[in-house]
C-alpha cells in the first residue's frame, strides 16, 4: 500500500509538471503568433513638449517663489493675448496650421538593415507633411554594403522628391554609405569632430588557396559566364579576375561620385572622393557639409517656432532576440572597457 501511494504521489506530480509545461508553451506560442501578426508599430514623441517641460523645471527651481509668481502672471497674460489673436486669424480664415519638425533616427549596421525601419517612418511622414514643414535625420552610419545604402538613399530622396525640405545631422559619423545618405539633403549639418566623407569603395577577402593545396584538399568551383566568379576564397585568383574586379570597384565609386555630384552640385567631387574623411570642421571649408552644428542645438532652436515631432518605427523582438542582444551588449561593454583601460590620449 505504501509503494502504491508513494507511485501515486510521484504520477500526480509528474502530470502537473507536465501541465505546466504544456501551459508555458501555450502562452510563448500565443505570444509569438500575436507578435507576428504585429512586427512593429510607430511611436510618435512630441519633442517639443520635453524641451518646454525640462525648461519650465529648471525655471522652477531658479526662481524665488516672488518671481515665480510673478513669471506665471505674465505667462498667462501672454497665453491669453496668443489665444485672443488665434481666434480672431480663425473668424478671418487666416490661420495656419503651425509648421512642424519631423524627427527621425538612423544608426546605421554595415548591411543597413535599418531601412526597413526608415523605410515605415518616411512613408508614415509623408501621409501628413507639406511642403512648409521638415524632415531632419539624426545620421549616423561608416558605411557598408552599397546596395542596401543606395536604397536608404532612395528612402530619404523620396521626401525631396515631394518638396519637403530635408536636413541631415551628423553628430558623430557619416562616411562612405552614411555620406551617401547626408548628400541627398537640402543641408547638412556637423559637429566639430563628427568624421565625415570617405567617398571611395573597398572590398577585401582572404583567400585560402595555398593552405588548401598544402593539406591536399582541392577546391572545385562550376559557373557559366567568363566574369560568373571574379575572385574567390577558396580557389586561385586569375589577374584577369582581379583585374575585372577592380573595374567593378571602379565603376560603383563613378557611380557614387555621380550621385554625390548630382544632389550638391556645387561640390568639387573630384577633390574629395579619393576615399579620405574628415573632421567636421575641415568638412565644411571642402563643401561636405553646410553648418557647423550640433543636432540637439537645432532641434531646440527649432522648438521656438515649430512643433517637433519624433517619429521611430519599433520592431517586436522575439525571446530569443532579445537574448542575443544583451549578449551582445555585454561583450562590447567588455571591449569598451578593456580598449578604455588601454587607449592612448592625444597630447
Amino acid at each position: 500500500m505504501e509503494f502504491l501511494y508513494e507511485y501515486g504521489l510521484f504520477l500526480a506530480k509528474a502530470i502537473t509538471f507536465v501541465v505546466a509545461i504544456i501551459a508555458i508553451v501555450a502562452v510563448v506560442a500565443s505570444t509569438a503568433i500575436k507578435q507576428g501578426s504585429k512586427k512593429g508599430e510607430l511611436e510618435i514623441t512630441d519633442l517639443s513638449e520635453q524641451y518646454q517641460d525640462v525648461e519650465q523645471d529648471f525655471i522652477h527651481h531658479l526662481l524665488s517663489k516672488e518671481e515665480l509668481k510673478e513669471k506665471e502672471k505674465q505667462d498667462k497674460k501672454a497665453e491669453k493675448e496668443k489665444s485672443k489673436a488665434n481666434k480672431k486669424a480663425a473668424k478671418a480664415e487666416k490661420k495656419d496650421e503651425p509648421a512642424r519638425l519631423f524627427v527621425v533616427d538612423f544608426k546605421g549596421s554595415i548591411d543597413a538593415k535599418e531601412v526597413s525601419s526608415l523605410r515605415e517612418e518616411i512613408s508614415a511622414i509623408l501621409t501628413v507633411a507639406t511642403e512648409k514643414d521638415e524632415v531632419f535625420v539624426r545620421l549616423e552610419s561608416g558605411g557598408g554594403m552599397v546596395h542596401g545604402y543606395g536604397l536608404a538613399a532612395s528612402q530619404l530622396d523620396r521626401i525631396r522628391q515631394h518638396n519637403i525640405p530635408l536636413t541631415a545631422s551628423v553628430d558623430k559619423v557619416a562616411a562612405s554609405g552614411g555620406y551617401m545618405m547626408a548628400c541627398v539633403a537640402d543641408k547638412i549639418i556637423s559637429a566639430p569632430f563628427a568624421i565625415v566623407g570617405s567617398i571611395g569603395v573597398i572590398a577585401q577577402l582572404p583567400n585560402f588557396n595555398k593552405l588548401l593545396k598544402k593539406n591536399d584538399i582541392d577546391y572545385e568551383q562550376f559557373t557559366a559566364g567568363e566574369f560568373k566568379r571574379t575572385v574567390t576564397m577558396f580557389g586561385e585568383n586569375t589577374d584577369k579576375g582581379r583585374e575585372k574586379f577592380v573595374e567593378e570597384l571602379e565603376e560603383t565609386h563613378v557611380l557614387f561620385k555621380d550621385f554625390v555630384s548630382e544632389h550638391r552640385p556645387s561640390l568639387d567631387v573630384a577633390k574629395v572622393a579619393t576615399g579620405e574623411h574628415w573632421f567636421g570642421l575641415k568638412a565644411k571649408e571642402l563643401g561636405l557639409v553646410d553648418n557647423i552644428q550640433t543636432s540637439d542645438d537645432y532641434l531646440q532652436a527649432a522648438s521656438k517656432e515649430q512643433q517637433v515631432i519624433l517619429v521611430k518605427y519599433a520592431t517586436k523582438k522575439g525571446l530569443a532576440e532579445k537574448f542575443s542582444k544583451a549578449a551582445s551588449l555585454s561583450f562590447e561593454s567588455i571591449i569598451g572597457k578593456l580598449w578604455q583601460n588601454n587607449r592612448i590620449f592625444p597630447n
